[in-house]
């Protein structure tokens, strides 16, 4: 596989941090156009990854490219805007809806049309919510969907989300896996997505890393989750080890 094809290319990346080897050696491809989930036990360096994937960290050693490139040959805003990033807890700066999406064009010095704002909401299914509505208001599921859209303003060419489901609930989680797959369908946007859920990984992941202790164990297709070749990869999926 050659870099052409990949979105994101890693070559035996390592990073510690206060003494503890956190990722160790990993080498893989995330391809370009593709939904990547990232499952594995807590502790198995996932988030870590994604911060050196953003530049919000660098490797102590190895390398990372972005659509070939490396990744420290992007200016530190360039990279934001083509590596977006969507979190767990999809955090809110207090006021309108409005104020949330301006927030990434606000940094520079820019500001968002109301046209572009409800494209915006419309796409990931919150047009029947008004920009002055205020956040706080917002249901758990409305504000995780807000956080993609604010995420999608820069128009990002990859998209990284760290368990954007995780705590909410079932209609929720359908919702928002709806939106990735549509989003991904639809812009062709590459994704990457770590996720507790093997069901979720399967069903939405066309590749999939199995990470364990800081090491990329095993990936493919994400249907060899349901026969994995690594014990520990097996040992995982049967819930044995957590």
């Amino acid at each position: 596989m050659k870099d052409a094809t990949s979105a994101i290319t890693l070559n035996n990346v390592n990073y510690t941090t206060d003494g503890v080897h956190i990722l160790k050696n990993v080498s893989g491809e995330v391809l370009e156009g593709k939904i990547t989930t990232v499952v594995g036990p807590s502790g198995a360096g996932k988030t870590t990854l994604f911060k050196l994937c953003n530049g919000l960290q660098s490797p102590d050693s190895g390398s990372i490219k972005v659509h070939g490139n490396p990744i420290d040959s992007y200016e530190p805003v360039q990279l934001r805007r083509k590596v977006g990033i969507a979190l767990q807890n999809a955090t809110m700066v207090s006021g309108t809806v409005r104020e949330n999406l301006d927030l990434p064009l606000k940094l520079r010095g820019e500001s968002l049309s109301d046209k572009r704002a409800i494209e915006l909401l419309s796409l990931v299914s919150l047009n029947d919510i008004a920009l002055d509505k205020k956040t706080k208001d917002l249901s758990g599921g409305q504000q995780q969907k807000l956080s993609i859209a604010r995420t999608l303003v820069n128009q990002p060419d990859i998209l990284l989300l760290d368990e954007i489901t995780s705590s909410l609930d079932s209609v929720s989680r359908q919702d928002i896996e709806k939106l990735i797959s549509r989003i991904n369908q639809e812009y062709g946007t590459t994704i990457l997505w770590i996720t507790h859920s093997l069901q979720q990984a399967m069903e939405i992941g066309h590749q999939t890393w199995v990470m364990m202790d800081g090491e990329l164990v095993e990936e493919g297709e994400s249907s060899f989750l349901k026969d994995p070749q690594h014990e520990r990869v097996k040992q995982f999926v049967r819930g044995e080890i957590e």
